[in-house]
């Protein structure tokens, strides 16, 4: 699907277009999550408040310009759908974005005002997606995938690069995994570039996609996807989404809804921040006590996505 030239040649493209994310230490607790050297790669410091920000970017920039005139199209759980809004907008073509039922009139909000068409159809995200496909046929506009796209993957493949520049002595990283286009690029970098850190994957329990794939040696699709974290929630990954974290990732872990929402509360309480529910993902997995490190072990986790929601509904 893609490999680290992919990957070096998105960050060349969207340099300047989105932001070098800051790594922080993560010390200072009242209630440590771990008792590793801790790191935070702030990624929900990203325009638009994700990661998505990036492989929407270098989507919309490799993308000739002709194949946008009747406006670009995505579904999603919210975050991938601010990303590619925003690309619309510097483009100036319009944008259609759907998304499922569940998702927080917040990140809909933000979505009008990048002057995105919002269409609020399906339960999860694999319904949604379904219209989205068939608004494309109807309209012949350029459709965004969410993961499912070698530049999508290679963008955030980008944060791997990052990751490797400001944490020399990265022993372990830890991230989200939603339809797994985050973790496939990461993973791509960091086994390229230094194969012997560690990369763990997070799912909720109520979306396993990845970890039923592994299971089972092939991709399949749930029955069922019982988690309230639209952002988490897809049935089936792509091919070679599954190709990439089956010999890239070295362990995958779940964290029920409630574990992420304590993380959530957990981290504005001792950082004051604001994370998504997918966002909060990796850091759960350590709050949970689903991940633990040694104390000599130096772990960083992604925090992708920025959200005030888990926070306000307390």
């Amino acid at each position: 699907m893609i490999n680290i030239a992919d990957i070096q040649a998105a960050a060349d493209r969207i340099g300047g277009k989105v932001r070098y994310t800051p790594v922080i230490a993560a010390d200072q607790f009242k209630a440590p999550a771990t008792d590793a050297h801790l790191t935070f790669k702030l990624e929900y410091l990203q325009v638009t408040g994700s990661f998505k920000a990036r492989g929407a970017m270098n989507r919309l920039l490799a993308t000739p310009t002709d194949q946008m005139t009747r406006g670009v199209v995505a579904a999603s759980g919210g975050n991938h759908g601010l990303a590619v809004a925003r690309a619309a907008f510097l483009a100036q073509v319009p944008a259609t974005i759907y998304v499922p039922t569940n998702v927080s009139e917040s990140k809909i909000d933000k979505l009008r005002q990048w002057e995105a068409e919002v269409v609020v159809v399906g339960d999860v995200w694999d319904e949604t997606n379904l219209e989205a496909l068939r608004h494309v046929e109807r309209t012949g506009a350029a459709y965004f995938h969410p993961f499912a796209d070698p530049l999508i993957v290679a963008g955030q493949g980008t944060i791997g690069l990052e990751v490797l520049e400001q944490c020399a002595d990265i022993d372990t990283v830890v991230l989200a995994i939603g339809g797994g286009g985050l973790i496939a690029g990461v993973s791509t970098a960091i086994k390229a570039l230094r194969p012997d850190v560690r990369v763990i994957g997070v799912e909720a329990t109520g979306a396993p996609t990845l970890q039923r794939s592994l299971q089972a040696g092939k991709v399949v699709t749930l029955d069922k996807v019982t988690t309230s974290v639209p952002t988490l929630a897809c049935a089936r990954t792509d091919e070679r989404i599954f190709e990439l974290v089956r010999d890239q990732v070295d362990q995958l872990v779940l964290v029920d809804d409630e574990a992420l929402r304590s993380a959530a509360r957990w981290l504005w309480f001792e950082m004051g921040i604001a994370a998504d529910l997918s966002g909060v993902a990796a850091l759960a997995a350590l709050h949970d006590k689903q991940l633990q490190f040694s104390r000599n072990e130096r772990v960083c986790v992604v925090l992708c996505g920025a959200g005030p929601d888990p926070i306000l509904m307390g």
